[in-house]
């Protein structure tokens, strides 16, 4: 395979909502260019990009998926994103190392959630994107609805370089904007067309968009823009050709092109404006990074050290653990030594790959802006970057979502932790998006990721890799409890056995403290009654009473103790006897205080189109959520509110359902607040329950 100079490389990444047809419309473009011999099936699991068993299982992207193909002379790089919102990390690593976005919209459903979040991801990585509505051969399509709605997304940026003219089952015609041409297909799917002169309307049409496209693309270059006046509004074909890229890669121009992957419509003339005017490494000559001090210089495409960024790291079954990168400066070659600053080790790489899904070319060299894979890497993941040894760069870091949803892992088989343990960390490396970790407090091991789906698929994971068994439940709610009043309790422990005996007195009272607090121990012992050296026994017993529960096996908090008085006995006092006598003081002191369970509550953000806003709202109501707020953004509001961490199990899916997929939210920890009465007693008794199995070993 021969290597590409830097300004014949087009990367881009594929994104948009779940189901708007990603993997068809790179399956199109593989098989348009003569990548693949025919467009595979989802459904049938034969397409290029979703190889993998989960993949194949779920019928859906889980995994960013790297292909290439070739046309007009030009390498491609297509990077085709999960739209489900549980996987957008992937997303985020395809953008990080991508040109530009090519944002799939589907032509029946329109501008959705996760539309406007792939956009914004570009916004942020300041990539230019095109914009494919694909489906047009599907009942209900309306692409000049959809138009309308981009461009009160998006801005009057957003522009067609192709209108449908038969949109709907049978769909083959399109207006070709820029050629002013009628391009009709043939009808078998071979993707072959003829093309005519618009003409009558069409003719019409065409010119009053040029005039469009021309006042665009002179807003995008002071000299065109100068021209453009001197001309009395015109610029000639070459000019206005010429202007495309510059006002692609400025934003001023969002190209819009009306296809059907499934039918390969409007594939070639996609690939043709990709090819001629999209962006490619040397549009991005210059990218940020730092120094191994933390100062901040750039990493420049003409560099001859080779800097690379490790964007995703997968392992398969058979092959190992492959390591994906993009080539910022120099090159790289098989066996090449490279110093990985993120983790300061030395790395030699093994063979160089480019990736067609699962389908891996050799190659003996990767040049600057190109991206491949390479396998069995011994201490790099996902985020590093290499680069020449005594360089010590180190590229910017993908920001990733935080987890927002979490289920306790219960083991099948008994005494598999360190195996679960190796699986949840090598996994880990892979995907950042999710977290692991043992809560002391409600004694589980908790999986934090961004949604149901993706729980579940990291359990399918250590299944099929590690062979671990697990089960996802609902964590346990960690209530507190504390006291409203105050109480003061004096215990005596006096034991006696054989020849020497226990004895300790402790005087104890008792108060609330703010919320937040802790538990604070003091002690205001006047005379000779308790020796002082008792007093960290006695605030041993208490902690003991408190890390226990009282009410029902919660952690005690927000109270203040002080132990003001006692008595001891010269031979049998001593710390085990003031340990007993602490811990039953403070429960007797605790029973007295008006006790009451106090719970977690959270803030919650919704992001959700203005039509679902009511029945959101009376969602949130039903959990025992207050709404803090409502602010518009754009097309959607975002809800404010906080709910109790009780109601919102299984709300991703709820929103989902709710919304028809169109709602996000975040949520995270605020504070703790007293559980109403009527919860209180049937949360004890549970947990009691709770506790009487794990005590009796079931």
């Amino acid at each position: 395979m021969k290597e590409y100079a830097p300004h014949e490389i087009r990367n881009f990444a594929v994104v948009g909502h779940v189901g708007a047809g990603k993997t068809m419309l790179c399956e199109a473009m593989l098989a348009c260019s003569g990548a693949i011999p025919k467009i595979g099936s989802i459904t049938q699991g034969t397409t290029v990009s979703d190889y993998h068993a989960s993949e194949r299982e779920h019928q859906m992207s889980m995994h960013v998926t790297c292909m290439h193909t070739e046309w007009l002379g030009k390498k491609l790089n297509l990077l085709d994103c999960p739209g489900y919102a549980d996987f957008a990390g992937d997303g985020l690593s395809a953008l990080r190392v991508g040109d530009f976005a090519l944002l799939a919209v589907h032509g029946a459903h329109g501008i959705q959630v996760g539309t406007d979040q792939a956009w914004d991801f570009a916004t942020k990585y300041g990539l230019p994107k095109m914009i494919v509505v694909n489906a047009l051969d599907r009942e209900n399509t309306r692409f000049d609805t959809i138009l309308e709605e981009a461009r009160a997304h998006f801005g009057p940026k957003v522009f067609p370089l192709s209108l449908p003219l038969n949109a709907g089952p049978g769909f083959n015609r399109l207006l070709d904007v820029m050629r002013s041409e009628v391009v009709t297909y043939a009808t078998d799917g071979s993707g072959k067309f003829t093309e005519e002169a618009a003409s009558g309307p069409l003719a019409e049409r065409v010119r009053a968009l040029h005039k469009q496209l021309i006042e665009l693309i002179a807003e995008s270059d002071d000299t065109l823009m100068t021209k453009f006046f001197d001309e009395g509004g015109t610029l000639t074909e070459e000019e206005l050709r010429a202007g495309v890229h510059g006002a692609i890669q400025s934003g001023t121009l969002v190209p819009v092109f009306a296809v059907s992957a499934q039918t390969d419509i409007g594939i070639a003339r996609l690939l043709d404006i990709i090819a001629k005017y999209g962006s490619s490494p040397v549009d991005r000559a210059r990218v940020p990074a730092q120094t191994a001090s933390g100062a901040e210089t750039e990493v420049r495409l003409d560099r001859p050290e080779p800097v690379v960024h490790i964007f995703k790291t997968l392992a398969e079954p058979h092959v190992g653990e492959l390591s994906f990168f993009r080539v910022y400066s120099g090159g790289v070659t098989s066996n090449m030594e490279l110093y990985n600053a993120s983790r300061k080790v030395t790395e030699k790489l093994g063979q160089l790959l480019v990736a067609n899904g699962k389908t891996r070319t050799q190659v003996t060299r990767l040049g600057p802006g190109d991206i491949g894979c390479v396998l069995k890497l011994k201490d790099t993941h996902t985020g590093n970057t290499l680069c020449a040894p005594g360089l010590a760069l180190e590229l910017a870091k993908v920001a990733y979502p935080k987890p927002k949803v979490h289920a306790a892992i219960l083991l099948r088989t008994r005494g598999e932790e360190d195996k679960l343990a190796v699986g949840l960390n090598t996994l880990r490396e892979e995907d950042p998006t999710f977290a692991h970790r043992y809560d002391g407090e409600i004694k589980q091991h908790i999986l934090s990721g961004q949604g149901d789906m993706h729980l579940q698929v990291i359990a399918e994971r250590l299944k099929r890799r590690f062979n671990v068994l697990v089960d996802l439940v609902e964590p346990r709610i960690p209530y507190r409890e504390t006291i409203r009043g105050r109480a003061e309790a004096k215990y005596r422990h006096k034991k006696q056995t054989g020849g020497s005996g226990q004895f300790a007195e402790v005087w104890m009272r008792i108060e609330p403290l703010p919320r937040d607090t802790g538990v604070e121990f003091t002690e205001c012992l006047v005379g000779q009654n308790v020796d002082r050296v008792f007093v960290p026994s006695v605030e041993k017993g208490v902690k003991t009473a408190c890390n226990e529960g009282i009410l029902a096996h919660f952690h005690v908090t927000d109270v203040k103790i002080e132990f003001f008085d006692g008595k001891m006995h010269p031979v049998d006092s001593n710390d085990v006897a003031f340990q007993v006598a602490g811990y039953w003081a403070f429960k007797e002191a605790f029973g007295a205080a008006r006790p009451c369970l106090i719970e977690p509550i959270c803030t919650v953000e919704v992001q959700v189109p203005e039509e679902y806003i009511g029945a959101v709202m009376g969602d949130i109501s039903a959990r025992r959520g207050k709404i803090s707020g409502v602010d518009g953004d754009g097309a959607f509001q975002i809800v404010k509110a906080v709910i109790p961490q009780k109601e919102l199990a299984k709300y991703s899916a709820v929103l989902r359902a709710l919304t028809g997929g169109r709602a996000n939210h975040t949520e995270a920890f605020a504070y703790y607040q007293e559980l109403p009465a009527e919860f209180e007693k049937p949360v004890i008794e549970e947990r009691k329950k709770q506790h009487a199995a794990e005590h009796n070993g079931h």
